[in-house]
């Protein structure tokens, strides 16, 4: 009862953070990428880098983004794997974090909360896996934390090499975008689409339109 309890939240939690990452890209990530970068070929090649850089992160280094408790019909990778795999894919997510923030602040701030929204439903999804292949709670929640420090140490590797690197943080605006297209529209929505009753359907629909509202309000009150 409270894992299909807890199975249900995070369906919601998925499609709040849909919102949010669409939002982010269409909002905040192409307008700022096409005004520093122009409108011209490059841009939107380094946004299809972006959807294509993840996709290989997907397909070659076995990379899930999982948001759902494990389940029969739900099939998680090793432990180990996921693990391995989170701990990189929260390192990406920090890089990204620290190159919006030399960009911006508001801008650092809408894509930090579109990552947290992300990863709210993704955490409870690989304690779910840990928890499923033996883990007692305690170290399942200790593995869980160092794999979140990576995202730290990857904002401050972002932050260090900036200064450094001429149109570093420039350069991240198109693939974070496209990034996060691909995150919410191949990730994200698929998962949403398991449920079918009416409500629950609505309530996904108002949820991403929420997260989208809140991307929307904080670019007005920039």
């Amino acid at each position: 009862m409270k894992k299909e309890r807890v199975k249900k939240i995070s369906i919601f939690l998925v499609s709040f953070a849909a919102g949010a990452l669409f939002g982010d890209a269409f909002i905040y990530l192409l307008p700022e990428a096409f005004t520093e970068l122009g409108l011209g070929l490059t841009t939107s090649l380094y946004i299809i880098l972006g959807i294509l850089f993840f996709f290989i992160l997907e397909k070659f280094l076995h990379w899930r983004h999982c948001h759902l408790l494990p389940s029969r019909e739900h099939v998680h990778p090793l432990a180990t794997m996921n693990l391995v795999g989170d701990a990189f894919h929260n390192f990406i997510d920090g890089l990204l974090i620290g190159a919006t923030y030399m960009v911006s602040i508001p801008l650092g701030i809408s894509t930090t909360l579109a990552i947290i929204l992300h990863e709210i439903p993704q955490e409870i999804g690989d304690f779910g896996v840990l928890i499923h292949a033996g883990f007692p709670i305690s170290r399942a929640l200790l593995f869980n934390l160092f794999s979140a420090i990576s995202a730290v140490l990857g904002a401050i590797i972002s932050l260090y090499i900036g200064p450094h690197v001429e149109g570093y943080a420039i350069f991240f605006l198109p693939i974070t975008a496209g990034g996060f297209i691909y995150i919410a529209g191949s990730d994200l929505i698929p998962e949403l689409k398991h449920e079918y009753g009416a409500i629950s359907s609505f309530l996904q629909f108002i949820l991403i339109i929420l997260g989208i509202s809140i991307m929307t309000l904080l670019a007005l009150v920039e």
